[in-house]
Parts: C-alpha cells; sequence; structure tokens
C-alpha cells in the first residue's frame, strides 16, 4: 500500500497545467540520473515512457560576448570553445576522459547500500570492493583526481583545468544545483560528479526531457506498480507512526489506521524522525543528528507561459534552434557563482542569479499551445531564512522580478513574450512538497550528509534504529535527483528482511 498526502503520487516529479493550455513538471524539470535498471525493471518504456536527448547539452549565453555551445558531439564543443581558448580546446578531450573515468567508479555506488562502519567482519568483503575501486583509479593515474574533487572543491579543479570564464562557470553550474555554496566550497567536486552520472538513452553524461513532463514518469510508475497488486492511496497523509512489541502502525489525519510488518518512508527525514515518530522510540544520539540534519538548498523555481522563444543578444532569432533545447546556463564565471553565494548569505537572496532555462516545449510541442511555449527556471540561491525577519511571503514578487531582468538581460524580449507564471520559493516547495528548508535533496549533500552519514553513522543502509521502519527516499543514499536509487536499495534491503531467518514481525492488530 502507498499513503500519500498529495491527490496524486510523484512528489516533486509532477505534471500540472499551471496556466490555461500550458503544461510543465512543476518541481522536478529535467532527466539523466533515472537508473536504466530500474526502468526496466519497472516496464517504464514498455508502458510508453518516452525520454527524449536535448538537441543541444548546454549554452551558455553572454550579453557583449558570443555565447559558448556545448555539444553531444567532443569535436563540435572543442570548436565552439577554440573561439574562446586554444589552449582550453586542446585541454577539452583530456578533461572529459578524467571525468568519464570517475563517474564510472562511482556509477555503481548508486544502486548498492552504503557501507557499515559499525558492521564489523559482516561488511569486510564490501570494503575490499572499496579497495578493488581505488586500485582502479591509482591504475588509471585518477586516484589524485578523485581525491582533489571529492575533498576540494569544483572551482579548484576547474581553474586547473581551464582558463575561459564562461567555460568554467558552464561546466561549475552543476556543483551548485540545489546547493548553497560556492563553487569554491570543499565537497561542492562532488555534486558536480554527482549531477554527471546519469544518462539518456543510453548516451552517458546526458539530459534530457520526459514527453509530457517529469510527472509522467511517475505516473507510469504508479500504472506499473498498480498491476502488480499495490493499493494507492492519495489525498490523506500519515500523522503517526507508532512501534511496539507488536509491530508499526500507522495513523492518517482522516483517522485510518494500518498495522505493517514494514513501512518505508520516501520522506525527509526530520519529517520521518522528529514529525511522526515518538523521540522516546528513537536512540537519543540518532535523534540529535536528525534535529541537527542540515537542509537548504536556497532554489527557487519558476514555470512560465511564453507567447514567443527567447530572442538571445548573442544568438538572435525566435524560430527553434538548437540552443533553444539546450539547457540554458546563465553562468558566465565561477567569480559569478561565488558572488551569488555571497550576496545570498548577507542579503537573501542573490540580486544577480544562477539561473537554468529550459524550455522543453521546443521537444514536446503537446505542453503549450501551437506556436507558444513553456520554460523552466530553476534559479539559485535563495536563502531558506531571510534577513530582517521578512518572510518569502514578503519577498518572493520581488525575487520574481530579479530572476526575470536577469534573464532578460541575455534575451531582451523575455519579459514581454511572458503570459502567465507560477513560481514556487523554498517556503512554497516546504509547504507543497514536504522539502523541510525548500531543499530540494532531503538534505545537504555535503561530505557530512553523504554515504555511510546520510541520514547518520550506523544507519545509512536505509534500516532506522526501529525494526521494520525504513528511509527510502533523497534522505538515504544516493541522495538527491529523480533517480529512483535509493527506493530501489532499500526495497533490496527490505526483501532481506522479509526474507531472513528472524524476519520482521507480522502485524497483530
Amino acid at each position: 500500500m502507498v499513503l500519500e498526502r498529495s491527490e496524486q503520487v510523484g512528489g516533486a516529479a509532477v505534471t500540472e497545467e499551471f496556466h490555461p493550455g500550458f503544461r510543465n513538471s512543476v518541481a522536478s524539470y529535467t532527466v539523466s540520473l533515472l537508473e536504466p535498471r530500474i526502468a526496466a525493471d519497472m516496464g517504464l518504456f514498455r508502458r510508453g515512457l518516452r525520454i527524449l536527448p536535448r538537441p543541444m547539452a548546454n549554452f551558455a549565453p553572454q550579453i557583449d560576448a558570443p555565447g559558448l555551445a556545448l555539444h553531444h558531439d567532443p569535436t563540435r564543443t572543442r570548436a565552439a570553445i577554440e573561439m574562446h581558448s586554444r589552449r582550453d580546446a586542446e585541454r577539452y578531450a583530456a578533461f572529459l576522459d578524467e571525468l568519464a573515468s570517475l563517474t564510472r567508479v562511482l556509477k555503481p555506488v548508486m544502486l548498492e547500500p552504503p557501507l557499515n562502519p559499525y558492521g564489523g567482519w559482516r561488511e569486510a568483503g564490501r570494503a575490499l570492493q572499496w579497495l578493488r575501486r581505488i586500485r582502479t583509479l591509482a591504475r588509471a593515474k585518477r586516484l589524485g583526481a578523485a581525491w582533489n574533487l571529492l575533498t576540494g572543491s569544483a572551482g579548484g579543479w576547474l581553474d586547473r583545468w581551464f582558463e575561459t570564464d564562461i567555460l568554467k562557470g558552464a561546466l561549475g553550474f552543476d556543483s551548485i544545483v540545489g546547493h548553497f555554496a560556492s563553487p569554491y566550497t570543499p565537497g561542492s567536486g562532488y555534486l558536480l560528479l554527482h549531477h554527471a552520472l546519469g544518462e539518456v538513452n543510453g548516451v552517458r553524461g546526458a539530459w534530457g526531457h520526459a514527453v509530457g513532463g517529469m510527472g509522467s514518469i511517475t505516473q507510469t510508475m504508479a500504472e506499473a506498480v498498480r498491476d502488480l497488486g499495490a493499493d494507492i492511496r492519495c489525498g490523506d497523509a500519515v500523522q503517526s507512526i507508532e512501534v511496539d512489541s507488536r509491530g508499526v502502525e500507522l495513523e492518517t489525519r482522516a483517522g485510518a489506521r494500518y498495522a505493517a510488518r514494514a513501512v518505508a518512508a520516501a520522506i525527509h527525514p526530520q519529517i520521518l524522525f522528529a514529525r511522526l515518530m515518538q523521540r522516546s522510540d528513537l536512540p537519543a544520539d540518532f535523534y540529535e543528528r536528525i534535529l541537527a540534519w542540515r537542509s537548504e538548498s536556497a532554489s527557487f523555481r519558476i514555470n512560465v507561459a511564453l507567447s514567443e522563444l527567447p530572442d538571445f543578444a548573442c544568438l538572435p532569432g525566435k524560430a527553434a534552434e538548437p540552443h533553444h533545447g539546450a539547457g540554458i546556463l546563465i553562468s558566465p564565471a565561477l567569480e559569478y557563482l561565488d558572488r551569488a553565494y555571497l550576496d545570498a548569505r548577507s542579503h537573501g537572496y542573490s540580486r544577480s542569479p544562477v539561473i537554468e532555462l529550459l524550455i522543453p516545449s521546443t521537444v514536446d510541442p503537446s505542453l503549450a499551445p501551437k506556436g507558444a511555449h513553456v520554460a523552466s527556471l530553476f534559479c539559485q540561491h535563495f536563502a531558506r531564512h531571510l534577513p530582517g525577519g521578512r518572510s518569502w511571503a514578503d519577498a518572493k514578487t520581488a525575487a520574481v522580478k530579479t530572476i526575470v531582468d536577469t534573464v532578460s538581460a541575455y534575451a531582451p524580449n523575455f519579459r514581454q513574450a511572458i503570459v502567465g507564471l507560477q513560481a514556487l520559493s523554498p517556503a512554497d516547495l516546504e509547504q507543497r512538497f514536504g522539502l523541510v528548508g525548500g531543499d530540494i535533496f532531503h538534505g545537504q549533500m555535503t561530505l557530512d550528509q553523504l554515504y555511510w552519514a546520510r541520514p547518520a553513522l550506523g544507519y545509512a543502509s536505509y534500516k532506522s534504529p526501529v525494526r521494520g521502519v525504513y528511509l527510502c527516499g533523497a534522505g538515504a543514499h544516493p541522495g538527491g535527483g529523480v533517480s529512483g536509487a535509493p527506493g530501489h536499495n532499500a526495497a533490496h534491503v527490505i526483501l532481506r528482511d522479509l526474507t531472513s531467518r528472524r524476519g520482521l514481525r507480522r502485524p497483530t492488530r
């Protein structure tokens, strides 16, 4: 049985009509990290799910310069980089090779439970697998790069490779997606790697659009599990989880009660452990860890209905071209990203925000009326708490204006082309989707909140301190993104527990 607070399943990966005739992905907005094994297990593509690759990977516009196109073809990208720096163009292939070497080693980790440092000899065999991975990196002469990137910063790594601001800014964008930090903050290198672990239709590192929006992924999943006998009940939130010697029992706001052998919660760790469960059921040190769990991605989401495509000053034209279907990155330099973070720390939000603009209707015309378009704007940095006692209800209008003004500086017709708009501040993301602090990853993906420490040492393998209660959302390994990986991994752990000699207690009420 699936219990869902909202009127439809899908969490932040849902599609809706936000303006008459215009539909778009509400919060999650692009796909790459969805695990192919999960899509195959659930028969998603057989059931009609379609993922279309972007016609161009990324496009970084400039105001007084030609901008930079990052193509799927490295040869074409090298030619585009050469317009800015011959040195960087010559180094680009080696950079891609190093990035691919690191992601090949990390990719398998996504679909396996983290090591338990308190697991004793039972974990020794799995620890050997990590030694083999380290040896693989050492043999490829990539161990130093991996160490520098995982413990250092994305900015430092990119500065060692390149000299061109627009190239470093475009590549560095992934290090601050959903990460309230500077690209020069230690640990930001992992976020860059995390966003390079995906694929679209077998092409590694590619990003694409789900036809029908991100909701088509989750609704196809719902169809698959219903066919397998699952009972999906929407519109009634769980309000408490009780445990005793007889098992686990849930109660909903409507007063329904359900007994279960296992409860898998795809919700924020603080909601599960600090709101739904009794403090007395949890170890004191674990409970304190959960209370101290940091949640702030500083993200702001806007969906816009457009009467015409953006006309970029550096690449004029309103007719659809490959760059209109790219990830359009307003991220002109690493220093720009750094200033955006520092500005948000003092002002509450960046007055020159970092923005990714996607126009999915360029490849999926079903989302908008003929001749019109929809666009997703994912924006950084917008702090969870505003200074001076301001609330997001007070600041939202000004923040939206800042975002629209920023895009309009690169595409002067953008403001006039807007015929409808949906804006989600950090407070809106929390209220609507249960994203505490507006954190799209259910908790910051910093080194002290990753892998065997997500959400706590000794409890990162999806099992909570309470027998029969499991965490299976983005607050568990491997973290955020529309991947399905936390649920996949948790399901295998639950299956082992259900079939083990000790098993899980059958409900008696």
